[in-house]
Protein backbone atom coordinates (compact mmCIF):
# COMPACT_ATOMS: atom_id res chain seq x y z
CA UNK A 1 0.00 0.00 0.00
CA UNK A 2 1.45 3.35 -1.05
CA UNK A 3 0.48 7.01 -1.25
CA UNK A 4 -0.38 8.62 -4.59
CA UNK A 5 2.05 10.59 -6.71
CA UNK A 6 0.10 12.60 -9.25
CA UNK A 7 1.49 12.99 -12.78
CA UNK A 8 -0.48 16.05 -13.79
CA UNK A 9 -0.84 18.32 -16.79
CA UNK A 10 -3.36 20.09 -18.97
CA UNK A 11 -4.15 17.79 -21.94
CA UNK A 12 -1.46 17.53 -24.64
CA UNK A 13 1.28 18.98 -22.47
CA UNK A 14 3.69 16.06 -22.06
CA UNK A 15 2.00 13.79 -19.53
CA UNK A 16 2.45 10.65 -21.64
CA UNK A 17 6.08 11.48 -22.31
CA UNK A 18 6.70 11.82 -18.57
CA UNK A 19 4.92 8.53 -17.86
CA UNK A 20 6.85 6.59 -20.51
CA UNK A 21 10.17 7.97 -19.25
CA UNK A 22 9.40 6.94 -15.69
CA UNK A 23 8.20 3.51 -16.78
CA UNK A 24 11.38 2.88 -18.75
CA UNK A 25 13.54 4.21 -15.92
CA UNK A 26 11.89 2.21 -13.14
CA UNK A 27 11.81 -0.97 -15.20
CA UNK A 28 15.45 -0.40 -16.18
CA UNK A 29 14.34 -1.59 -19.59
CA UNK A 30 16.97 -2.43 -22.18
CA UNK A 31 14.40 -1.99 -24.95
CA UNK A 32 11.48 0.50 -25.01
CA UNK A 33 8.61 -0.64 -22.80
CA UNK A 34 5.48 -1.24 -24.94
CA UNK A 35 2.90 1.52 -24.72
CA UNK A 36 0.24 -1.03 -23.77
CA UNK A 37 2.19 -1.71 -20.57
CA UNK A 38 1.87 1.86 -19.28
CA UNK A 39 -1.05 0.89 -17.08
CA UNK A 40 1.17 -1.69 -15.34
CA UNK A 41 3.06 1.25 -13.86
CA UNK A 42 0.71 4.25 -13.81
CA UNK A 43 -3.02 4.30 -13.04
CA UNK A 44 -5.61 6.45 -14.79
CA UNK A 45 -7.56 8.61 -12.35
CA UNK A 46 -10.55 8.93 -14.68
CA UNK A 47 -11.24 5.20 -15.09
CA UNK A 48 -14.83 4.50 -14.06
CA UNK A 49 -13.74 1.14 -12.70
CA UNK A 50 -12.31 2.92 -9.63
CA UNK A 51 -15.67 4.19 -8.44
CA UNK A 52 -17.86 1.30 -9.63
CA UNK A 53 -17.45 -0.75 -6.40
CA UNK A 54 -18.77 2.21 -4.40
CA UNK A 55 -21.73 3.02 -6.65
CA UNK A 56 -25.21 2.04 -5.58
CA UNK A 57 -26.42 1.92 -9.19
CA UNK A 58 -24.94 1.32 -12.66
CA UNK A 59 -22.11 3.77 -13.29
CA UNK A 60 -23.72 4.85 -16.56
CA UNK A 61 -26.63 6.23 -14.53
CA UNK A 62 -24.49 8.26 -12.13
CA UNK A 63 -24.90 12.03 -12.07
CA UNK A 64 -21.94 14.39 -11.96
CA UNK A 65 -22.44 15.19 -8.25
CA UNK A 66 -22.58 11.46 -7.49
CA UNK A 67 -19.35 10.86 -9.41
CA UNK A 68 -17.73 13.76 -7.55
CA UNK A 69 -18.63 12.20 -4.18
CA UNK A 70 -17.31 8.76 -5.19
CA UNK A 71 -14.03 9.98 -6.67
CA UNK A 72 -12.13 10.28 -3.34
CA UNK A 73 -13.18 6.71 -2.43
CA UNK A 74 -11.80 5.37 -5.70
CA UNK A 75 -8.56 7.26 -5.13
CA UNK A 76 -8.22 5.76 -1.68
CA UNK A 77 -8.53 2.33 -3.31
CA UNK A 78 -5.67 3.21 -5.69
CA UNK A 79 -3.25 3.17 -2.76
CA UNK A 80 -3.65 -0.61 -2.65
CA UNK A 81 -2.66 -1.11 -6.29
CA UNK A 82 1.08 -1.29 -5.51
CA UNK A 83 3.12 -1.82 -2.36
CA UNK A 84 5.13 1.38 -2.74
CA UNK A 85 4.36 4.75 -4.35
CA UNK A 86 1.42 4.72 -6.73
CA UNK A 87 1.75 6.92 -9.83
CA UNK A 88 -1.57 8.30 -11.11
CA UNK A 89 -2.18 10.27 -14.30
CA UNK A 90 -4.53 13.23 -14.01
CA UNK A 91 -5.68 16.02 -16.32
CA UNK A 92 -7.95 17.47 -13.64
CA UNK A 93 -7.23 20.91 -12.31
CA UNK A 94 -6.38 21.02 -8.60
CA UNK A 95 -9.64 22.14 -7.10
CA UNK A 96 -13.25 21.16 -6.32
CA UNK A 97 -15.98 19.81 -8.59
CA UNK A 98 -19.55 19.89 -7.32
CA UNK A 99 -18.17 20.86 -3.93
CA UNK A 100 -15.78 17.89 -3.64
CA UNK A 101 -11.97 18.05 -4.14
CA UNK A 102 -10.91 16.32 -7.34
CA UNK A 103 -7.78 14.96 -5.66
CA UNK A 104 -7.85 13.15 -2.33
CA UNK A 105 -5.10 14.84 -0.32
CA UNK A 106 -5.48 12.33 2.50
CA UNK A 107 -3.80 9.69 0.33
CA UNK A 108 -1.43 11.97 -1.62
CA UNK A 109 2.35 12.06 -1.20
CA UNK A 110 3.19 14.55 -3.97
CA UNK A 111 3.08 15.27 -7.64
CA UNK A 112 4.90 16.22 -10.83
CA UNK A 113 3.30 18.89 -13.00
CA UNK A 114 4.20 19.55 -16.64
CA UNK A 115 3.30 22.92 -18.14
CA UNK A 116 3.47 23.68 -21.87
CA UNK A 117 3.16 26.89 -23.88
CA UNK A 118 -0.58 27.31 -24.58
CA UNK A 119 0.23 28.56 -28.08
CA UNK A 120 1.48 25.03 -28.86
CA UNK A 121 -1.09 23.30 -26.65
CA UNK A 122 -3.85 24.78 -28.82
CA UNK A 123 -2.42 23.11 -31.92
CA UNK A 124 -2.01 19.67 -30.32
CA UNK A 125 -5.30 19.87 -28.42
CA UNK A 126 -7.44 20.74 -31.41
CA UNK A 127 -6.62 17.37 -32.94
CA UNK A 128 -7.20 15.68 -29.58
CA UNK A 129 -10.50 17.50 -28.87
CA UNK A 130 -11.76 17.02 -32.45
CA UNK A 131 -12.39 20.76 -32.65
CA UNK A 132 -11.23 23.62 -34.84
CA UNK A 133 -8.37 25.77 -33.64
CA UNK A 134 -10.73 28.63 -32.77
CA UNK A 135 -13.03 26.25 -30.89
CA UNK A 136 -10.05 24.84 -29.01
CA UNK A 137 -8.84 28.32 -28.06
CA UNK A 138 -12.33 28.94 -26.64
CA UNK A 139 -12.26 25.65 -24.70
CA UNK A 140 -8.87 26.55 -23.24
CA UNK A 141 -10.34 29.79 -21.88
CA UNK A 142 -13.56 28.23 -20.56
CA UNK A 143 -13.97 28.07 -16.77
CA UNK A 144 -14.62 24.48 -15.67
CA UNK A 145 -14.17 23.00 -19.13
CA UNK A 146 -14.84 19.27 -18.81
CA UNK A 147 -14.31 16.16 -20.93
CA UNK A 148 -17.16 13.85 -21.87
CA UNK A 149 -18.58 11.11 -19.67
CA UNK A 150 -18.09 7.81 -21.55
CA UNK A 151 -18.76 4.15 -20.87
CA UNK A 152 -15.22 3.78 -19.47
CA UNK A 153 -14.19 7.23 -18.29
CA UNK A 154 -15.63 9.71 -15.83
CA UNK A 155 -15.38 13.41 -16.78
CA UNK A 156 -12.01 15.09 -16.42
CA UNK A 157 -12.33 18.67 -15.18
CA UNK A 158 -9.73 20.80 -16.93
CA UNK A 159 -11.06 24.27 -16.14
CA UNK A 160 -9.24 26.85 -18.28
CA UNK A 161 -5.55 26.49 -19.18
CA UNK A 162 -4.71 29.39 -16.86
CA UNK A 163 -6.80 28.07 -13.97
CA UNK A 164 -5.28 24.62 -14.43
CA UNK A 165 -1.71 25.91 -14.33
CA UNK A 166 -2.36 28.28 -11.43
CA UNK A 167 -4.19 25.63 -9.40
CA UNK A 168 -1.25 23.24 -9.53
CA UNK A 169 1.62 25.71 -9.27
CA UNK A 170 0.37 28.43 -6.93
CA UNK A 171 -1.24 26.41 -4.14
CA UNK A 172 0.38 24.51 -1.25
CA UNK A 173 0.97 20.87 -2.17
CA UNK A 174 2.72 18.11 -0.15
CA UNK A 175 5.68 17.78 -2.53
CA UNK A 176 5.53 19.16 -6.07
CA UNK A 177 7.98 19.34 -8.99
CA UNK A 178 7.03 21.70 -11.83
CA UNK A 179 8.52 21.10 -15.27
CA UNK A 180 8.29 23.05 -18.50
CA UNK A 181 7.72 20.87 -21.56
CA UNK A 182 10.09 23.09 -23.52
CA UNK A 183 12.92 22.45 -21.05
CA UNK A 184 12.38 18.70 -21.36
CA UNK A 185 12.71 19.08 -25.14
CA UNK A 186 15.82 21.25 -24.92
CA UNK A 187 17.74 19.02 -22.49
CA UNK A 188 15.88 15.81 -21.66
CA UNK A 189 18.77 14.18 -19.80
CA UNK A 190 19.14 17.15 -17.44
CA UNK A 191 15.46 17.67 -16.68
CA UNK A 192 14.43 14.02 -16.54
CA UNK A 193 17.43 13.64 -14.23
CA UNK A 194 15.78 16.25 -12.01
CA UNK A 195 12.62 14.12 -12.07
CA UNK A 196 14.61 11.08 -10.95
CA UNK A 197 16.21 13.07 -8.13
CA UNK A 198 12.84 14.44 -6.99
CA UNK A 199 11.64 10.86 -6.60
CA UNK A 200 14.69 9.93 -4.55
CA UNK A 201 16.28 7.89 -7.34
CA UNK A 202 19.97 7.90 -8.21
CA UNK A 203 20.22 6.11 -11.56
CA UNK A 204 23.53 5.76 -13.31
CA UNK A 205 24.05 8.02 -16.33
CA UNK A 206 23.82 4.95 -18.55
CA UNK A 207 20.45 3.97 -17.10
CA UNK A 208 19.14 7.54 -17.27
CA UNK A 209 20.25 8.04 -20.87
CA UNK A 210 18.74 4.70 -21.88
CA UNK A 211 15.39 5.65 -20.35
CA UNK A 212 15.51 8.99 -22.18
CA UNK A 213 16.26 7.23 -25.48
CA UNK A 214 13.58 4.58 -24.95
CA UNK A 215 10.95 7.26 -24.31
CA UNK A 216 11.97 9.69 -27.05
CA UNK A 217 9.25 11.09 -29.29
CA UNK A 218 10.60 9.21 -32.30
CA UNK A 219 10.42 5.91 -30.40
CA UNK A 220 6.90 6.61 -29.08
CA UNK A 221 5.64 7.60 -32.52
CA UNK A 222 7.11 4.43 -34.06
CA UNK A 223 5.56 2.30 -31.30
CA UNK A 224 2.14 3.82 -31.93
CA UNK A 225 2.41 3.34 -35.69
CA UNK A 226 3.39 -0.30 -35.18
CA UNK A 227 1.22 -1.34 -32.23
CA UNK A 228 -1.43 1.35 -31.81
CA UNK A 229 -2.14 3.21 -28.58
CA UNK A 230 -5.28 2.85 -26.47
CA UNK A 231 -5.20 6.52 -25.44
CA UNK A 232 -5.48 7.78 -29.04
CA UNK A 233 -8.96 9.26 -29.57
CA UNK A 234 -10.94 7.45 -32.25
CA UNK A 235 -11.22 10.59 -34.37
CA UNK A 236 -7.46 11.34 -34.27
CA UNK A 237 -5.03 10.06 -36.89
CA UNK A 238 -2.29 9.74 -34.26
CA UNK A 239 -1.65 10.47 -30.59
CA UNK A 240 2.01 11.35 -31.13
CA UNK A 241 2.03 13.97 -33.89
CA UNK A 242 4.87 16.51 -33.76
CA UNK A 243 6.31 16.72 -30.25
CA UNK A 244 8.18 19.97 -30.78
CA UNK A 245 8.07 23.55 -29.57
CA UNK A 246 7.25 26.74 -31.48
CA UNK A 247 4.79 25.06 -33.86
CA UNK A 248 2.50 28.01 -33.27
CA UNK A 249 4.71 30.26 -35.39
CA UNK A 250 3.85 28.16 -38.46
CA UNK A 251 0.19 27.48 -37.70
CA UNK A 252 -1.55 30.22 -35.69
CA UNK A 253 -2.68 33.54 -37.11
CA UNK A 254 -1.70 36.82 -35.39
CA UNK A 255 -5.33 37.17 -34.25
CA UNK A 256 -5.27 33.70 -32.65
CA UNK A 257 -1.92 34.39 -30.99
CA UNK A 258 -3.15 37.66 -29.49
CA UNK A 259 -6.34 35.98 -28.33
CA UNK A 260 -4.46 33.25 -26.45
CA UNK A 261 -2.11 35.78 -24.88
CA UNK A 262 -5.05 37.94 -23.80
CA UNK A 263 -6.80 34.90 -22.28
CA UNK A 264 -3.73 33.66 -20.38
CA UNK A 265 -1.46 36.67 -19.93
CA UNK A 266 -0.64 36.21 -16.24
CA UNK A 267 0.32 32.52 -16.35
CA UNK A 268 2.12 32.85 -19.70
CA UNK A 269 4.23 35.65 -18.24
CA UNK A 270 5.04 33.51 -15.17
CA UNK A 271 6.50 30.77 -17.34
CA UNK A 272 8.16 32.90 -20.01
CA UNK A 273 5.72 32.08 -22.78
CA UNK A 274 4.93 35.55 -24.13
CA UNK A 275 6.85 36.01 -27.41
CA UNK A 276 9.00 39.17 -27.44
CA UNK A 277 7.30 40.35 -30.62
CA UNK A 278 3.89 40.15 -28.86
CA UNK A 279 4.95 41.52 -25.46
Amino acid sequence: MGALIWLASYPKSGNTWLRTFLHNLLRDAQEPVPLEKLTDFCLGESWLSWIEPHAKKPVAALTEPEIARLRPLGQADMTRAFHESVFVKTHNYLGPWHGVPLHNMDVTAGGIYVVRNPLDVAISAHHHFNATLDQTISIMARPMATSQFTDKLMPEVYSSWSAHVKSWTARPFPQLLVLRYEDLLADPAKHFGIVAGFLGLQPSQERLQRAVRNSSFAVLKAQEQRDGFRERPEHAAAFFREGRAEQWREVLTPVQIRRIIADHLEQMARFGYIPPDYA
